[in-house]
């Protein structure tokens, strides 16, 4: 069966017609804003699967199974990597979508794409690089970056206009940041993005931390316990149900009628209970751990290879470095894509005993 053939199936054309039942709210892969370049649409899928795809089957992807979510190169089979983190993230946030009609393939597109630019040993690594290089990094803007530019041996995958939107908005300072007034243009999927990454990190976190014997689930603030449950799956189901509840105007189905375009929030009572936890976390958890030797030696890795490789950038491979890269761009590009173990031995060929035996479970040859 030749191409002419599977066009004349509209598969496509058939999916983009089941997405006209979604909430008049919701995205329609059939009316995006683009991509930077004209290509002929899939017959199989729409254009937020298609990006979804793309994503999933990149390099960038695969090494996310090797860096640090929280705790850096632990020994334990079952703590969270980046990757899983990402893989819950979906989760999360293609319930709410499915639940409030929105675009559920956008939700994951930009959900599998928002942590591909993280650095090794997490958000220590982006601290360090955004320290060492003067115009500054976030991991956001490097997951946006690896998706327009680096990805597919630098041609970029050429991503529709709403995930990259989704991918570079989906960060969140400490505090409330539901009290941040959004742009307009924001996407309701990528709205959900942004709650699904905090419902998921939060939770399996703690489920880390417990693992690790930094906390007990009574010395969680009792709020929290109260409101939103003391195990993994109550926390889940509380979370989730309070923002598919007090978002319901966004499904299209409410019996209220408004002039403003909805937003995705939750409940006053559940927002108060997980700001209160998050800041927990980040009080007895987050920043406790970027005190450590590990995330000492950590910070003195990632510093050692972007220094080495500004001033020796013709060791650097494609698509990071070429004749004409600027170095320093090229530098932290390059680190920001190693997994913790490659930048660990790294450094260990480039300095001897800079790690100091302080991830045992990372073999060194």
């Amino acid at each position: 069966m030749g191409t002419g053939s599977v066009d004349k199936l509209q598969v496509r054309q058939r999916l983009e017609a089941l997405e006209e039942n979604l909430s008049p709210y919701a995205s329609r892969s059939s009316r995006s804003l683009g991509r930077e370049w004209d290509e002929t649409p899939s017959p199989l899928r729409t254009e937020y699967q298609r990006d979804r795809d793309r994503i999933i089957h990149t390099n960038a992807f695969r090494r996310l199974k090797h860096k640090t979510q929280v705790f850096l190169a632990p020994s334990g089979d079952h703590y969270v990597t980046r990757l899983t983190h990402t893989l819950e993230v979906a989760q999360v946030g293609r319930t709410i979508a499915r639940a409030l009609n929105l675009n559920e393939d956008l939700v994951e597109a930009m959900s599998y794409g928002h942590d591909l630019g993280h650095t090794p040993f997490g958000h220590l690594g982006e601290e360090t690089l955004d320290q060492v290089y003067a115009p500054g990094f976030t991991h956001s803007a490097q997951s946006l970056r690896i998706v327009e530019r680096l990805a597919r041996e630098g041609e970029g995958l050429n991503l529709t206009w709403e995930v990259r939107q989704g991918i570079i908005s989906h960060s969140k300072p400490q505090g409330d940041f539901l009290d941040i007034k959004l742009d307009e243009s924001l996407t309701l999927e990528a709205q959900v993005l942004r709650l699904a990454d905090s419902v998921a990190y939060l939770n399996h976190d703690i489920a880390d931390a417990i693992r690790a014997g930094m906390l007990k689930v009574e010395d969680l603030p009792e709020r929290a316990n109260r409101v939103l449950g003391t195990t993994h799956s109550e926390r889940l189901d509380a979370l989730i149900t309070a923002i598919v509840q007090e978002s319901w105007p966004a499904s299209g189905l409410s019996d209220e009628e408004s002039d403003t375009k909805p937003v995705i929030s939750m409940d006053q009572e559940t927002r108060d209970a997980m700001m209160e936890l998050r800041d927990y976390m980040f009080q007895n958890i987050y920043l406790p751990l970027g005190n450590t030797r590990q995330s000492e030696v950590g910070r003195d890795v990632v510093k050692l290879l972007y220094h080495y490789f500004v001033t020796n950038s013709e060791e650097i491979p494609p698509p990071y470095f070429s004749p004409g890269t600027d170095p320093e761009r090229a530098a932290v590009d390059y680190v920001a894509g190693m997994t913790d173990h490659y930048a660990i031995r790294q450094a260990e060929k480039l300095q001897s005993g800079i790690t100091q035996n302080v991830f045992h479970n990372v073999p060194l040859e």
